[in-house]
C-alpha cells in the first residue's frame, strides 16, 4: 500500500480522558465504564497513542454509552504524531516497509485474542477499523463470535474475500477520493454486502479524501463537517447495535 494521505493531517485540540492498562497482554488506552457493551478502535498507522484516536474514544464512551478500547496492535512501534504536518519525515517514512512490519498474518492473530477478551467480559461488543484497522474489522466480522457490529472508515489494505466473508452489521464510512478505498472496491462492497443479509449502511462523505475521519482539519468547514458525521455516525450505530 502507498498512500501519501495516510502520512499527512492534523492533529486534533482536546485531551483525552481514560487510561491505560493492559488485556490479553496487549497494552490499551480504555474509556468509558459501561459494563455491558464495548467498543475497541483498530488504529490507523499512528497506533494507541496517537491523540486523535483517544479524543474519538472519549465521544464513543460518553455518547454511545460503552467502555472504549484501542489496543496496541504494533507492538510498540509508535510513528511520531509530527509526521502529520511536516513533509520532511512524511518523505522519510516509507509506509511499504510498516505494513512489511506489521503484515496481516502477524498482527491478526493478536487483534483475535484481543477481541475474544472483550468478548468474554461483555455481553456486546463492536470493532470499529481506521485506515490500516479497517481489515482487521472485516476479519472479525466473519465470525459472530468475536463481535456483534463493525464499522469502518477509509478502510485500507481491503481484498473482496474480506467483504464477501461479512456476517454482522456493517457501516463503511468512504470519502469521494480513496486511492485506498478505490472505487472498484467501493463498487464491489455496495454490490456484495446487501446480498449478505446483513445490516449494511454506506455513508459517502462528497468532497473529502482518505484519512478524514481521523485527521481532517477541524479549522476547515467541509473537513470539520465530516469528521463529525463520522462520529455522529459511528455513535448512532454502536447505539443501535449494542443496546
Amino acid at each position: 500500500m502507498s498512500c501519501d494521505k495516510c502520512k499527512s493531517g492534523y492533529n486534533w485540540d482536546g485531551k483525552p480522558t481514560g487510561s491505560e492498562t493492559s488485556l490479553a497482554d496487549v497494552k490499551t488506552y480504555v474509556t468509558g465504564t459501561n459494563k455491558d457493551a464495548a467498543v475497541m478502535i483498530i488504529h490507523d498507522i499512528f497506533g494507541w497513542t496517537f491523540k486523535n484516536s483517544r479524543v474519538l474514544a472519549d465521544h464513543f464512551a460518553k455518547e454511545a454509552n460503552v467502555t472504549c478500547y484501542i489496543p496496541d496492535f504494533f507492538d510498540g512501534e509508535v510513528v511520531d504524531p509530527d509526521m502529520l504536518s511536516t513533509p520532511e519525515k512524511q518523505k522519510t517514512f516509507s509506509i511499504p516497509d510498516f505494513i512489511g512490519r506489521h503484515k496481516k498474518d502477524v498482527r491478526y492473530p493478536t487483534i483475535t485474542k484481543f477481541a475474544k477478551a472483550l468478548k468474554s467480559q461483555y455481553s456486546k461488543t463492536a470493532a470499529i477499523g481506521y485506515c490500516y484497522g479497517a481489515w482487521a474489522c472485516l476479519k472479525l466480522g466473519s465470525d459472530p463470535s468475536l463481535v456483534d457490529a463493525i464499522s469502518m472508515a477509509h478502510p485500507s489494505l481491503v481484498e473482496k474475500p474480506e467483504i464477501d466473508g461479512v456476517k454482522v452489521p456493517i457501516q463503511i464510512m468512504a470519502p469521494e477520493t480513496d486511492q485506498a478505498f478505490t472505487p472498484e472496491l467501493k463498487e464491489y462492497a455496495n454490490k456484495v454486502i446487501p446480498t449478505l443479509g446483513v445490516p449494511y449502511e454506506y455513508i459517502y462523505f462528497p468532497g473529502l479524501v482518505h484519512g478524514f475521519a481521523t485527521k481532517g482539519d477541524p479549522n476547515n468547514p467541509l473537513q470539520k463537517d465530516g469528521l463529525e458525521r463520522a462520529k455522529n455516525s459511528a455513535v448512532k450505530f454502536f447505539l443501535e447495535f449494542l443496546h
